[in-house]
This record gives structure tokens, C-alpha cells and sequence, in this order.
């Protein structure tokens, strides 16, 4: 993995401001993956996205953690299925062509 996949956790909580505490929970929580390297913890910068929308849950909707975990895990729920509704649906137009 090259080093511009990644991001400082340190970088994260500075540019955000949220406490190193809050990423740490959310890896607990299995919410995000953290890699080591050098001493120093990182995420994947394609993590950056999911991480903005659980600090807007946690912070500015006041969501504790459990609930955090509850909500990110229906909304992934929500988008797998509707991937494959979109799927299906363009699976129905093809054989409704025919």
C-alpha cells in the first residue's frame, strides 16, 4: 500500500477536531481499519468519507457510540440494497427488451 493511500490519525483529529479518543472507539467499534507503520497510526484516505459522516452523527447529532454503530451499520445495509435493486432493476429492462 503506498503511503498516499493513507492518513495520519493525528492529521484527522487536528483538520476535524475530535479528540484521538473518538478514532480509537470507532476502531474499537470495528467502524474503520487502522494500519500501523512507522510507530504512528494511519487510515485509508477512502475511509475519509464514512469517518466525516460518523463524526457528524456523533458530534452534531449526539449519537453515542453504540448508536453510531447501529446507524452506519443500516445505512451500509441500505446501500447494498439498493445497489441491488439498481442491479435487478437493469437486469428486468434487459430481458424486457427482448
Amino acid at each position: 500500500m503506498a503511503a498516499t493511500d493513507l492518513i495520519s490519525i493525528t492529521t484527522i483529529c487536528t483538520h476535524y477536531n475530535v479528540p484521538n479518543t473518538f478514532i480509537k472507539a470507532l476502531q474499537e467499534y470495528e467502524l474503520i481499519e487502522v494500519v500501523v507503520a512507522d510507530n504512528d497510526r494511519f487510515i485509508k484516505t477512502t475511509q475519509i468519507n464514512e469517518i466525516e459522516k460518523m463524526i457528524r452523527l456523533h458530534f452534531e447529532l449526539n449519537i453515542n457510540l453504540e448508536g453510531l454503530d447501529v446507524v452506519y451499520n443500516l445505512l451500509q445495509r441500505v446501500e447494498r440494497l439498493q445497489n441491488e435493486v439498481t442491479t435487478l432493476h437493469n437486469k428486468l429492462r434487459l430481458y424486457e427488451d427482448l
